[in-house]
């Protein structure tokens, strides 16, 4: 009998934050990982997403198969931050200047090799230059606030002064100017104001 891993549920504290800001500490998980630079609007930035659903899928359909083990891949994630300290804190951020590793988080129970082979398994099968450039990272990111952003990407700096707000109260701070992103929705099928993403900073 097939079992399935459902990290939607039994990781609930990681992946389904409030509305408003929380403190709570990450402990350390796996990725698969590409940096980069530029604006993500513009088109090079789907190679990165296409590359890391490749191996993601390619990791949960081998394991499915030899484990009898099925698990939902987790959602992309990205942490971002800019070129230049000169360009942090102003209104208007140019997004050609914006620095980013994506990444997509695998289950515990994958290891470096089997990581690896996958990696190597992908290369086969698809011409993807970025394959080359791709990490498997384990990143543990300790104290953070988080909140769950709803509505366009362009917005996110209200969620961000909320989250200042709660820190500045417990008389901790950023402890630099790297931000995650977990994208909960699709942007290609939902709507601006709908959208979905956790946003945290780690904090000291």
């Amino acid at each position: 009998m097939l079992e399935k891993y459902e990290w939607k549920k039994e990781e609930k504290n990681y992946y389904h934050p409030s509305s408003s800001p929380q403190i709570t500490t990450i402990p350390a998980f796996k990725f698969f990982e590409l940096s980069g630079q530029g604006n993500p609007n513009d088109d090079f930035f789907k190679d990165y997403i296409q590359c890391l659903y490749s191996l993601s899928y390619a990791a949960k359909m081998r394991w499915k198969k030899e484990n009898k083990l099925d698990y939902s891949v987790y959602p992309l994630e990205g942490i971002w931050t800019l070129k230049t300290s000169d360009s942090i804190g102003k209104n208007v951020i140019d997004k050609n200047e914006l620095m980013f590793t994506l990444m997509i988080r695998q289950p515990d129970f994958i290891s470096n090799e089997y990581a690896h082979e996958i990696i190597e398994q992908v290369k086969i099968k698809k011409s993807y230059p970025l394959l080359e450039k791709v990490r498997f990272s384990t990143i543990e990111e300790g104290l953070c606030v988080q909140i769950l952003h709803t509505g366009s990407y362009d917005t996110e700096s209200e969620s961000f002064e909320k989250m200042d707000s709660l820190i500045s109260l417990h008389n901790l701070s950023r402890i630099n100017s790297i931000h995650r992103e977990i994208y909960l929705s699709d942007a290609r099928k939902t709507q601006k104001d709908k959208l979905k993403t956790i946003l945290r900073y780690q904090i000291g």
